[in-house]
């Protein structure tokens, strides 16, 4: 369950909070129609996370009214992914914001202290793969994550891998991104003790086909506990690599038939 309503629950049962207002709380609307966007503002309650905003295809003042939408709905940390240069100079203009160009990604607000169990690694085969890593990483550090990058340790010099056996020995959940053949998700699996999220990327020359070479080699890793994403998609490893890190047991909490 969610902590805002775990606590708000609390709150109704230690006496600080009204029924009458916690209700009100509660049923506040799920979502807001711009017209051009229907903004989810239950997305929190049911998932822990609140929306995210994706940047590609949106005209500026789009985001800008989305963004307003969450302001003014009480989301003071706000997400805006494969955001371009240009629009967020004009994004940047109406709300104070730090933009990521490498990460291709706007945060609107203050990027939290990390409270999650333990640490997230981000790592890349190659300095190309970067970009979508710092998607990855940045994501995982708006929701309140450790994070710690090791960049280009690919295999085609496994001792620069072998360099950092600490930090994946170390680690709660990991991060692998690489293109070509994708292989250094199959080492890192091979080595560390927590899930591997593999991230194929674009990166390579003609027969790694945009990166669905580097995709299949992942879906065919040998190594356990390697899961996959999509092609070049660091948001979703960061999203998943940070509900890995706050996973807390749920035993008890759902009646038992």
């Amino acid at each position: 369950m969610n902590n805002e309503i775990r606590n708000l629950l609390e709150n109704v049962s230690n006496g600080s909070v009204s029924v009458d207002e916690a209700l009100l709380k509660l049923k506040a609307k799920p979502f807001e129609d711009i017209g051009y966007a229907k903004v989810d503002m239950h997305r929190k309650i049911r998932q822990g996370v609140a929306e995210v905003i994706y940047g590609a295809g949106k005209t500026p003042e789009q985001i800008i009214g989305i963004a307003e939408t969450m302001q003014r709905n009480g989301q003071n940390l706000i997400l805006i992914t494969r955001l371009s240069e240009e629009t967020a100079k004009v994004v940047g203009a109406a709300h104070p914001m730090e933009y990521y160009k490498e990460a291709r990604c706007g945060v609107i607000g203050q990027l939290p202290e990390p409270d999650g169990l333990g640490k997230v690694v981000i790592a890349t085969g190659g300095t190309s793969d970067v970009p979508v890593a710092e998607e990855a990483a940045l994501t995982a550090a708006v929701l309140g994550n450790e994070v710690v990058r090791l960049y280009d340790v690919g295999v085609a010099g496994l001792h620069r891998t072998l360099a950092h056996l600490d930090d994946i020995m170390d680690a709660s959940v990991i991060v692998a991104i690489a293109g070509m053949e994708g292989a250094l998700a199959s080492v890192i699996g091979g080595l560390a003790d927590c899930p591997v999220i593999a991230v194929p990327t674009s990166v390579g020359y003609g027969a790694s086909f945009h990166g669905l070479s580097a995709l299949l080699s992942m879906l065919n890793s040998c190594a356990s506990g390697v899961s996959v994403v999509n092609i070049d998609n660091g948001f979703g490893a960061g999203y998943l690599a940070s509900m890995i890190n706050h996973m807390t047991g749920k035993k008890g909490r759902r009646k038992q038939f």
